[in-house]
């Protein structure tokens, strides 16, 4: 075990990730009561080390010096020992040397040459945790829940599966091949991808219609907060107050603990966001909200899916739990756990989860998810075939009354619908979220009025 001081071990918590894998965590400090789910701590015997595991070792080591059928380095070797160590625990805890740790500080900004996809190696394999918006493999129609069986036409399995992880990153132009098994598919497909220099933007915002606000984050990043708050300023500018909002947090993997609470922050006035507890004091944290909604206090609704992970199950979490918004789509990923990222050297660091978190419910997560208010089902919604419809409205009819208070050059059929089934036939589960945003929007400027 390498030391490490207490000072250096605070310093760390500011490198807190949630992302599912290949971004890294670290809890601050607080303490509290134990939260729904903790395990409670037990007095037990010291756990020696036994000498016929040391002797094992070192046997098993010695073995694979002699024969294996190729000559093995002892620093290979070695990495290869701490690192199966790492692995055993989960699926997140893992060994970061100098690459890794360049590809912490990559994830971070989110600036980074490869394909723009969240990978977990799950049993040897190489399991998509969602996609990144505007990137090769968003464009190629990788889903959350797809698994890359081969990459350049090599098989991926629990030997190699780091190896084949670093394919996925290189040169801009450089071109990769990737065998991809769609999820409920038994037939992989061949993906011919070029690597870009990826530079995510994680927060966009637009109009969905006249009112209503369309917020989407596709990962929790250094600047996420303050360039969502910069340009919801500008939306404001431009078109007024909104009268709600659909913030679309679906596949998106995670990223900054600090960013999630912050912009968990801009949502609430008032309430808890997220608390970790761990075994270590440095592990316990409590984070609350402060005065100051983005929305003065307009409805919200939250589409997630199976690929909303970790920092994006946080802000569903809060949001739900303080009852500020609905959630609605698919049950959540279900990461609920904190790693730190310990330094063993300027150049090589351990990922180690060290804590779970929990939602202002005292709920936990992990392995479950998060369930939404309103669950959406996967759709494609396509147009209904229908013939010509030759009368529609009493307006249609010959020698029909005339509106007195009808508004010169109205168009009666413009009722919304055609924009509505555009919607749907692109998004179905945003048309949805529309619609039962405007149906929030409604009570809450009646409890406004009264």
């Amino acid at each position: 075990m390498y030391p490490f001081s207490r000072a250096l071990a605070c310093a760390v918590t500011a490198a807190l990730l949630l992302a599912p894998l290949h971004a890294q965590e670290a809890p601050a400090v607080q303490g509290g009561p134990a939260a729904k789910g903790a395990p409670a701590p037990a007095a037990s015997a010291p756990d020696r080390v036994d000498l016929d595991d040391v002797r094992n070792f070192s046997r098993v080591y010695e073995v694979i010096r002699q024969a294996y059928v190729e000559p093995v380095d002892n620093k290979t070797l070695m990495r290869a020992a701490i690192s199966g160590m790492l692995s055993g625990l989960d699926p997140h805890s893992e060994y970061l040397d100098k690459e890794g740790l360049e590809q912490l500080s990559e994830d971070t900004t989110g600036q980074y040459s490869g394909l723009g996809i969240e990978v977990l190696q799950v049993d040897g394999a190489l399991r998509i945790v969602a996609p990144i918006d505007d990137t090769p493999a968003a464009r190629a129609g990788i889903k959350p829940g797809d698994t890359i069986v081969k990459i350049d036409g090599k098989p991926v399995d629990a030997d190699n599966a780091d190896e084949m992880f670093r394919k996925l990153r290189g040169e801009p132009g450089s071109k990769v091949t990737l065998t991809v098994l769609h999820e409920k598919s038994d037939q992989p497909v061949d993906m011919h991808l070029v690597r870009e220099r990826i530079s995510v933007t994680s927060v966009k915002l637009r109009e969905l219609e006249p009112g209503y606000a369309y917020i989407r984050i596709s990962q929790f990043q250094e600047d996420t907060a303050g360039d969502l708050e910069h340009k919801f300023a500008d939306y404001v500018a431009r078109h007024g107050q909104p009268k709600g909002a659909v913030l679309d947090l679906r596949s998106n993997p995670g990223g900054l603990l600090t960013s999630a609470v912050a912009v968990s922050d801009d949502f609430l006035d008032a309430g808890g966001i997220v608390s970790t507890r761990g075994r270590l004091a440095d592990a316990n944290l409590k984070f609350e909200a402060h005065p100051g909604d983005l929305l003065h206090g307009a409805p919200m609704i939250v589409l997630v899916d199976n690929g909303t992970a970790s920092a994006a199950e946080i802000v569903s979490g809060a949001l739900k739990d303080d009852r500020r918004a609905l959630i609605a789509g698919r049950r959540t990923f279900g990461k609920g756990v904190v790693q730190t990222v310990l330094p063993l050297d300027a150049d090589h660091a351990v990922k180690l989860t060290t804590a779970r978190y929990y939602t202002p419910n005292g709920t936990s997560i992990q392995a479950e998810g998060i369930k939404p208010d309103i669950a959406l089902a996967d759709l494609t919604v396509n147009p209904a075939d229908s013939g010509p419809e030759l009368v529609t409205s009493e307006a249609d009819l010959r020698n029909h009354l005339a509106n007195e208070h009808a508004t010169s050059g109205q168009d009666i059929d413009n009722d919304g619908s055609a924009a509505d089934a555009k919607l749907a036939t692109q998004d179905y589960a945003l048309a949805q979220a529309l619609n039962i945003l405007k149906g929030l929007a409604l009570g809450h400027r009646s409890s406004v009025a009264q």
